[in-house]
């Protein structure tokens, strides 16, 4: 059959079907940064491939962050038995600072710490807060920079595509 012949629809659907492949082609792998919890070994992000996976990057100092971590913690209660894992990124250069954040906001998820800022530069953070979903494979899939109330919407809508993915 020539491709002249070839329907419109079919057509459309291989275009999109070779954008699929090509934008899952070049997805950037998240870097497999190691950074502290409050006790215990070091946590190497690699250590979550295969599921799901929310970092944050946040600091006492930061306004919205007031607001998204307990919205980011409230997210990962209510997928975090579904698979989702999430890491809240730390970057006060006094640890004494943060523990003052974290004691007036209690918190369920994963709270690591790097106060020399290593990994937000590794990720290329811009601003503050900035969140990055990664999916099982370890790629980045969605970033966001900045906290409104809307963003929790577009947390979900991301977290439950790759939650479903395989």
């Amino acid at each position: 059959m020539r491709l002249s012949r070839l329907s419109p629809i079919l057509v459309a659907v291989a275009v999109v079907a070779a954008a699929q492949c090509l934008a899952a082609a070049v997805r950037p792998p998240a870097p497999d940064v190691v950074l502290q919890g409050p006790v215990g070994p070091p946590v190497r992000l690699s250590d979550y491939k295969g599921k799901v996976l929310l970092v944050d990057f946040w600091a006492s100092w930061c306004v919205p962050c007031k607001t998204s971590f307990p919205a980011l913690d409230a997210i990962y209660h209510e997928y975090q038995p579904k698979g989702l894992e999430v890491l809240a990124v730390n970057l006060d250069e006094q640890r004494r600072n943060a523990d003052a954040f974290l004691e007036q906001h209690p918190h369920r998820m994963t709270v690591l710490f790097d106060p020399k800022g290593v990994a937000p530069e590794a990720f290329g953070v811009k601003g503050m807060p900035t969140s990055f979903l990664i999916d099982k494979a370890g790629a980045i899939r969605f970033t966001h920079t900045g906290y409104s109330g809307n963003v929790d919407v577009s947390y979900r809508r991301g977290i439950a595509q790759l939650l479903r993915e395989q």
